[in-house]
């Protein structure tokens, strides 16, 4: 999202939030704040995005777009290298992928986001993986200086933070059936939960 279509989206949501204030509805409030952090939320089409491959069954890029009509699609959102690799999110990784003939059997692609610095991103990645091969139907996306995350939403910028865990599910009609955002280090969800959502 450009700095103009920021300054757009905050200019709309406070002159919202003074006409809400005036009438009282703080509900209108709340969700013109959702906008503005353009977080992920069930119902919507899910934003577009093309990252670059770092593992597993696709190579290149890959553009959301392009995949959604093919079936689900579950996209996890890690912490990548916040100064350490993150255990959780190597816990989370693993359940799903000890999962891996579920999701294949309902034909659902699983892809994990990666988010760092550009400049380590790579290497951190594959560090992550300790050389470990992706099973189909996963994928290991890089997001170089957190632009997908932040244009989800899910930024977490503090001192040693990255990005908010997510679990997003995606229909074959491109809109969020499912999506889970924990604000700490834990509250993942599960292989068993988003399979149920499939």
């Amino acid at each position: 999202m450009t700095s103009k279509t920021n300054l757009l989206a905050i200019t709309l949501a406070v002159a919202a939030i003074s006409s809400d204030f005036c009438s009282g509805t703080a509900t209108a409030v709340e969700s013109t704040l959702k906008i503005v952090r353009s977080e992920p939320e069930v119902g919507r089409m899910a934003k577009d995005f093309e990252l670059e491959v770092a593992a597993g069954q696709r190579s290149g890029t890959v553009r959301l777009s392009e995949i959604t009509g093919e079936g689900p699609v579950v996209i996890a959102i890690l912490r990548g290298f916040p100064g350490s690799q993150c255990p959780a999110c190597a816990g989370q990784v693993a359940d799903l992928v000890r999962h891996a003939h579920y999701f294949q059997a309902r034909n659902a692609e699983v892809l994990l986001v990666y988010p760092g610095p550009a400049s380590e991103l790579k290497a951190k990645s594959k560090d992550f993986l300790e050389d470990t091969k992706l099973p189909a139907p996963f994928t290991m996306l890089l997001d170089p200086d957190y632009q997908l995350v932040s244009d989800y939403g899910l930024r977490w910028d503090a001192p040693h933070e990255t990005a908010y865990p997510t679990t997003i599910v995606i229909g074959k009609d491109g809109k969020i059936d499912f999506v889970n955002i924990s604000r700490t280090h834990r509250g993942r969800t599960t292989a068993t939960t988003i399979l149920d959502q499939l």
